[in-house]
C-alpha cells in the first residue's frame, strides 16, 4: 500500500480500509462514500455504502444566502437540516436533526493546515486537516467515532468515511455534508479574493 496510503486515507468501495486507520483504531465497522454533484439549480451530495447503493442524499436549494441543505435517507425520510449563519467572521453552520438534537459547527476562517474544531451542542471534536478533509471525529470521552478521507485530484468531491460507532451514523453524515459546504465556501472566498487581487 505504501506511504501515500498512510497520508491520504481515501479508498474506493470494496477496497481494504486504510492501513493507518487500522493501525490506530482497528478495523472500522463499515464505511460510507460520498460524491458531490453540482448542477446549475441545486447542489447534491450522494452517500453510498460498500455496494455502491445510495443510503443518503443531501440537497441544497439555490439561490440561498443561508445555504439551506436537507438530508434524506434512501427511503426519502428526512434526516437533518443544515443552515449557514450569514455575516459572521467564522464559518458557522446550524444543524437540526430529525430527533430534535441541535448543534453548531464553526471554524476560524483562516486556519491553514491543522484544525481542532469543537462541535457545540454535542461535545464532539474534529481533529486533523479540515481543509483537506482528512480528519478524525471524537466523542466526549475521546473515543473515535469516524475517520474521513478525501480523494485527491478528483473531478467530483469524493470522500470515504470509516465508521467506528454505527449508532451515530446519521450525525456523522450530517457533519460531513456540513464540512463539505464549509470547504466549498472557503474555496469560493479564496478564488474571489485572488481574482480581485489581479
Amino acid at each position: 500500500m505504501g506511504v501515500f496510503s498512510k497520508i491520504h486515507r481515501y479508498r474506493e468501495a470494496g477496497e481494504q480500509a486504510n492501513v493507518n486507520n487500522i493501525e490506530r483504531f482497528g478495523e472500522p465497522v463499515y464505511s460510507l462514500f460520498t460524491t458531490t454533484k453540482v448542477f446549475t439549480l441545486h447542489h447534491r451530495i450522494e452517500i453510498t455504502d460498500d455496494r455502491e447503493q445510495v443510503v443518503y442524499r443531501a440537497n441544497t436549494k439555490f439561490p440561498s444566502l443561508h445555504d439551506k441543505t436537507d438530508i434524506y435517507d434512501a427511503d426519502g425520510n428526512h434526516v437533518s437540516h443544515i443552515e449557514r449563519k450569514f455575516f459572521t467572521l467564522h464559518e458557522r453552520h446550524f444543524v437540526t436533526m430529525d430527533d430534535g438534537k441541535q448543534f453548531e459547527i464553526s471554524n476560524e476562517l483562516w486556519h491553514i493546515v491543522k484544525d481542532v474544531t469543537n462541535i457545540e451542542g454535542l461535545g464532539w471534536q474534529l481533529q486533523g486537516n479540515i481543509i483537506g478533509l482528512n480528519f478524525e471525529l471524537y466523542d466526549t470521552d475521546g473515543n473515535v467515532i469516524a475517520v474521513i478521507g478525501q480523494k485527491m485530484l478528483s473531478i467530483h468531491d469524493k470522500y470515504c468515511v470509516d465508521i467506528y460507532q454505527p449508532e451515530k451514523e446519521k450525525t456523522v453524515v450530517t457533519i460531513l455534508v456540513t464540512l463539505q459546504h464549509m470547504m466549498n465556501d472557503r474555496s469560493k472566498a479564496a478564488s474571489s479574493s485572488s481574482s480581485g487581487n489581479q
